[in-house]
C-alpha cells in the first residue's frame, strides 16, 4: 500500500483571492514504513504573500523569486503522488489550492482526487478525539512526538511530522487490540490451567462415622434454637458427599 503524506504553504488563505501554493512538500510512506523517497519543491507566486501567511512559514517572496513556477513541476509532482493515497491535514485546504493550481494552467486533470484517493487525518482526529484540540502541534504533544525543532512551518517539515503523527494515530489502536487480544488469550490459558487443577483434586466422600457425628451435631443445634429453621438440616444425602 503506497501512500504519500502532503502539505503546502501558500501565500493566504482563500484561493478566491488569488491566493498561491508556494511549498510543497511530500514524503512516501510504504506498508507502514517511511521510505527515502520524497519531493520538495519551493514555487515562484508571483504575487505578494500575506504579512499574516509569511509569519507563520518565513518565507519571503524575495526568497521565491528564482524558483520554478508551478507549471514548470506540475507533470513532476502528478507523477509523484498519482495512484496513491494522499495523508493531508485539514486536506481541504491543501486540495483546494492544488486543484486551483491546476485550473490556472488551464491542466486537463482539475481533480487530484481523480487520480488518488485522500484521507483527511484531521477529520480523523476529531473522530477519535472528540472536544479536544487537534492541531498538529496538538497531536504531536498527545502522541508524544517531538516537534521542538518546527519553529516556523515548512511543507516538508509538517509532512515528515504528519508522517509520525499519522502513523501513531493509526498504529496505537491496532498495539492496544493486539495487546487486549494478548491479555485476552493468556488469561484464556491460565483460566484453562486453573479448571483443570480444579478438575484433577480427588473427590474425598465422608466416612460413616464422620456422617453420624455431623447428624448428632445438627440435633443438638436444632434442640438448642427451636425457633430456628436450621438450614444444615435440609441439606440432601446428596449434597453431604
Amino acid at each position: 500500500m503506497r501512500q504519500v503524506v502532503l502539505d503546502t504553504e501558500t501565500t493566504g488563505l482563500d484561493t478566491s483571492e488569488g491566493h498561491r501554493i508556494i511549498e510543497i512538500g511530500a514524503i512516501e510512506i510504504i506498508n507502514r514504513q517511511v521510505t527515502d523517497r520524497f519531493y520538495h519543491q519551493y514555487l515562484n507566486p508571483e504575487r505578494e504573500i500575506d504579512s499574516g501567511a509569511e509569519a507563520v512559514h518565513g518565507i519571503s517572496l524575495e526568497s521565491l523569486q528564482d524558483k520554478p513556477k508551478f507549471v514548470d513541476v506540475c507533470e513532476e509532482f502528478l507523477d509523484f503522488i498519482r495512484d496513491a493515497e494522499l495523508i493531508i491535514h485539514n486536506a481541504a485546504f491543501d486540495i483546494g489550492f492544488l486543484n486551483y493550481e491546476l485550473q490556472c494552467i488551464e491542466h486537463e486533470l482539475d481533480d487530484l482526487r481523480d487520480i488518488c484517493t485522500v484521507t483527511d487525518t484531521l477529520k480523523d482526529a476529531r473522530k477519535l478525539h472528540p472536544g479536544q484540540r487537534n492541531s498538529l502541534d496538538a497531536l504531536c504533544k498527545r502522541y508524544e512526538i517531538d516537534n521542538s525543532h518546527r519553529e516556523l512551518h515548512g511543507a516538508l517539515l509538517d509532512a515528515q511530522i504528519l508522517a509520525d503523527v499519522y502513523l501513531a494515530m493509526t498504529g496505537g489502536q491496532v498495539s492496544l487490540s493486539l495487546a487486549a487480544n494478548t491479555e485476552t488469550h493468556k488469561q484464556s490459558k491460565q483460566a484453562k490451567v486453573q479448571n483443570k487443577k480444579v478438575h484433577d483434586l480427588k473427590i474425598q466422600s465422608a466416612s460413616q462415622q464422620e456422617l453420624a457425628e455431623h447428624e448428632k451435631m445438627l440435633l443438638h443445634i436444632a434442640q438448642n434454637n427451636e425457633s430456628q429453621t436450621t438450614v444444615w438440616a435440609e441439606i440432601s444425602e446428596d449434597e453431604k458427599h
